[in-house]
């Protein structure tokens, strides 16, 4: 038998990858165990306590009746969005990283989330009376195509740079939120409650036929194939001059990478409203977890993202009982200072 064959699999490189994927699954067994204690935790705390145990025989339909409507239909429900939200939200925010070769950026940053409840905004004030309510992730889909489009064009100059796609998302961020404001300002009452609520982040009253069965199949289709695209991500970080050396078509990969991201977020947010930060914060945690290659750092990422927004909407629900206050509120602020902790070891040559 002929040794070369296998020479590259004795190789120091080989053994530093299976090195590096044998800690990916490590960390990503331990992340799933987390996220599901977490979820049965959810599930458990509320207005009235619930035992893990019976949380567990309701999952399989063997609760008492009072325990199994508790779970099963007002509980359950939140859980599972609260992971789909936080999971497509970093998984949008781990592309764009990648793309933009930041990592201080994130989907609320460069106007992808202030476009997705420009979308869910205007439907609320203008179609609410004559369209059915289950049409507005379809209008918050489409206020982050558009804005994104708005932003690809406006940063296009002989290709997208990813400097000025990052400046001008900032700018395009802070005009889309003023005007979500000023419809709001503009509008009723009981509809600017509704439209505030959504503009901070909350999965409060989900449902599974409305808000389970919408998001699921997004989600079920996007991640899987966005992973697919590890490689394109992992070309995107070595800098477009050494992506178009090894082959890559640059301009091509990114809008399709980007489109991705902004699928994944306009999804989250049609859901779930602007919850901010996680984009930032789940990705840049996976990062230090298991190394900068995407096929690693997507699912990292994602289980990150589903639990950051599961202890966030569990300390809503509980910390300031009976009030249930907006899951987006704390995001904020746990992210507002790690997003300041990034800018100061960024300022001194940590990051």
């Amino acid at each position: 038998m002929n040794n070369t064959k296998f020479a590259w699999f004795r190789s120091p490189r080989f053994r530093y990858a299976w090195l590096l994927h044998k800690r990916a699954l490590r960390v990503s067994g331990i992340l799933l165990v987390m996220c599901a204690v977490l979820m049965v935790a959810s599930i458990a705390f509320g207005s009235q306590y619930v035992h893990p145990a019976t949380v567990v025989k309701a999952v399989f339909g063997q609760a008492d009746p009072m325990n199994q409507v508790i779970v099963e239909k007002l509980r359950m429900p939140r859980a599972i969005v609260a992971v789909l939200v936080g999971a497509s939200l970093a998984a949008a925010g781990a592309v764009l990283q990648g793309i933009i070769r930041n990592p201080l950026t994130s989907p609320d940053v460069v106007g992808v989330t202030e476009g997705a409840s420009f979308g869910a905004v205007l439907f609320v004030y203008v179609f609410t009376n004559q369209v059915s309510i289950h049409w507005m992730p379809l209008a918050s889909i489409l206020g982050a195509f558009a804005v994104t489009g708005l932003l690809y064009v406006l940063a296009w100059k002989k290709g997208v740079s990813p400097l000025r796609l990052v400046l001008i998302g900032i700018g395009i961020s802070a005009a889309i939120k003023s005007l979500s404001y000023m419809l709001i300002i503009s509008g009723p009452l009981q509809l600017a409650d509704r439209s505030l609520t959504f503009m901070t982040g909350s999965i409060y009253g989900v449902s599974w036929e409305r808000d389970v069965a919408t998001l699921l199949p997004w989600i079920a289709v996007l991640l899987p194939f966005t992973w697919l695209q590890a490689r394109k991500v992992n070309i995107q970080v070595l800098g477009d001059d050494i992506a178009v050396s090894a082959g890559a078509r640059v301009q091509r990969d990114r809008l399709l990478l980007l489109l991705l991201s902004v699928s994944l977020a306009g999804s989250a947010v049609a859901i779930g409203g602007a919850i901010s930060f996680i984009g930032l914060m789940a990705p840049h945690m996976a990062r230090r977890l298991t190394g900068p290659s995407f096929g690693s750092l997507l699912p990292v990422s994602a289980l990150l993202g589903a639990i950051i927004l599961l202890a966030a909407d569990l300390m809503a629900r509980t910390v300031f009982f009976p009030r249930d206050i907006p899951a987006g509120v704390f995001t904020a602020a746990i992210g507002a200072p790690f997003f300041m902790y990034l800018l100061y070891r960024k300022r001194n040559g940590n990051g």
